[in-house]
């Protein structure tokens, strides 16, 4: 597997990262068995960078029964999760997730959204609990500019997590810089879309109440419909260099020179090999040139995201 390193001064690790909130159930319930032997034929392949959360359910129990034996293989990363930055959350929420995925360390831990806490108290906390050998790196997900540029100020920040897709690009006009300027590297979340840039699903797809998507207006009518058509044109072009459209959409985010790697997940052993795979095409100049040419202008934006706050945030 191809490796990146994470911003100014951090590891190198796999482009290509395994995320773990589809295992967890975002999509409707997945065997615990079924999702050991997901995580494990990732591990076989390479994925061996894995992002989760306290907040993907069973996520992080699954990662522990997965790994056992192998965590000197692993980069892991988790995230606190919730609105609570206080001392106790983060040292009880910390050791919790060190327990569920029966480790002594996390490699990077981060912060999965701001809080009214003032971002130097937390940061603070987080050293702390790197100084104890328990964290290796910092990072943040989902905070805005401004509050990126606040964490930068108060610690070491290694890695950010924004969303960013070939269909969700509005992070190229502020977020993506702001990281960069700070000497941040960026884990790409959401690189599929959903499933957007999967191939899989076409206009007039039902999805089940409890997958997540059902909710989603990128996944109906005329937006759908106009998405298809473009994803369609991309599953074409990625053809005609030996590739998938899956493959493309992982490999799209890290030509971003902000950009070290790619999160993404699966809930069958057999889409693994496919992600693998993706962490081996570089794209050109010529190339991204040649996907802007198809894509046009057709971008979707917060709009098309779900009404009401999901179950935990994304990233």
């Amino acid at each position: 597997m191809r490796v990146k390193q994470m911003g100014s001064g951090g590891p190198h690790v796999p482009v290509v990262c395994f995320g773990t909130w589809p295992l967890g159930g975002a999509y409707g319930s997945v065997q615990e068995a079924t999702a050991i032997s997901t995580m494990h034929a990732a591990m076989d392949a390479g994925l061996t960078f894995i992002d989760t959360a306290e907040g993907y359910m069973n996520a992080e129990a699954i990662i522990g029964k997965a790994i056992k034996g192998r965590r000197s293989e692993m980069f892991i990363a988790t995230k606190v999760s919730g609105n609570d930055h206080s001392t106790e959350h983060l040292n009880a929420a910390l050791e919790n997730s060190l327990r569920l995925m029966d480790v002594d360390h996390v490699d990077l831990y981060q912060l999965h959204r701001a809080t009214d806490r003032p971002i130097h108290d937390t940061i603070a906390d987080l050293i702390r609990l790197r100084d104890q050998g328990k964290i290796r790196c910092l990072g943040i997900s989902n905070f805005s500019v401004e509050q990126i540029h606040a964490a930068a100020q108060a610690g070491p920040i290694r890695s950010g997590q924004p969303r960013y897709n070939m269909l969700f690009r509005e992070t190229e006009d502020d977020l993506l810089p702001a990281y960069h300027a700070n000497g941040i590297g960026v884990m790409a979340h959401s690189v599929l879309a959903k499933g957007l840039l999967g191939g899989r699903y076409r206009p007039g797809h039902v999805f089940p109440p409890e997958d997540e998507r059902a909710a989603w207006p990128a996944f109906q009518g005329e937006s759908f419909r106009r998405t298809h058509q473009v994803t369609e044109r991309l599953k074409a072009w990625a053809a005609d260099h030996g590739r998938t459209l899956v493959q493309l959409a992982v490999a799209w985010p890290v030509a971003h020179q902000a950009v070290y790697t790619s999160i993404v997940g699966a809930r069958r052993v057999e889409d693994v090999d496919t992600l693998a795979a993706a962490g081996d095409w570089q794209l050109t100049s010529q190339d991204l040139a040649e996907i802007d040419e198809i894509q046009g202008s057709h971008r979707l934006h917060v709009a098309d995201q779900p009404a009401g706050k999901p179950r935990t945030p994304p990233g």
